[in-house]
Formats: structure tokens, C-alpha cells, sequence
């Protein structure tokens, strides 16, 4: 296999392994919002329904296209944002291992969006 065959697998596996896990957080976002919205996190006081969408789109709407590949480099920007406020922000006085894995997610789709989709993607398929 080619190296560059092995890239675009690696970052196949990369988009999808952390798009399908980020989903785990996502889902359950969106039963919350049509359920309700209120106690969610508020960190910049435009209230916790307008919160609570931009963490839908950040962890449930944005990763299903990082999922497939399609404008993934674009598609990761709303991720690494809602990773940035989780991190820093909802869980700046949280010990290391509570934020850790807003951390990963961070790290995981910034590498996303700079190498891109790969071959195996909607973006590939060009």
C-alpha cells in the first residue's frame, strides 16, 4: 500500500473514529433541546436555549459532516469551537482528568481540519 493510501486511511480513521464518538455527546444534546433547554450551561449570557444550540451544532450537526468528509476542514471549525469553551471555559476549574477529554476532542479536530478529509470522503470523491 502506497503512503499516501495510508494517509488517506489514517485520516479516514481519524474523522470517523472522532466524528462517531463526538456523536455520543451530540445525540443526547438534541433530546435535551426539544425536551428543555434550561439548566444548560450559559457561559457567555446569551441564555441556555442559544447555548444549547450552538452545542448541537458543535457536537451533533458539524460532526456528521467531518463524519462523511464533506467541507470537513469548515465542518471541524464549529467542533474546535465548542472544545475551546468546554475546555477553557465550562471546565476551567475542573481538575486535568475532567477536562482531558474535551482536550482530545479539541486536539483530535484541529488535526482534522488542518490535513482535511483524505481521499475517502465526499470531499475526495472530487
Amino acid at each position: 500500500m502506497k503512503n499516501n493510501n495510508l494517509n488517506d486511511l489514517a485520516f479516514a480513521i481519524l474523522r470517523v473514529s472522532f466524528s462517531g464518538m463526538m456523536l455520543t455527546h451530540g445525540i443526547p444534546k438534541i433530546n435535551m433541546l426539544l425536551d428543555n433547554a434550561s439548566g444548560f450551561p450559559d457561559p457567555f449570557g446569551i441564555g441556555s436555549t442559544p447555548s444549547l444550540i450552538m452545542a448541537v451544532i458543535g457536537e451533533a450537526i458539524a460532526p456528521l459532516f467531518v463524519l462523511i468528509g464533506f467541507k470537513t476542514r469548515i465542518a471541524a471549525l464549529p467542533v474546535i469551537i465548542t472544545m475551546a469553551v468546554a475546555a477553557f471555559f465550562i471546565h476551567i476549574n475542573d481538575d486535568f482528568g475532567t477536562k482531558e477529554k474535551a482536550l482530545l476532542y479539541l486536539f483530535g479536530f484541529i488535526t482534522i481540519a488542518l490535513v482535511g478529509a483524505g481521499r475517502y470522503s465526499v470531499d475526495g470523491k472530487k
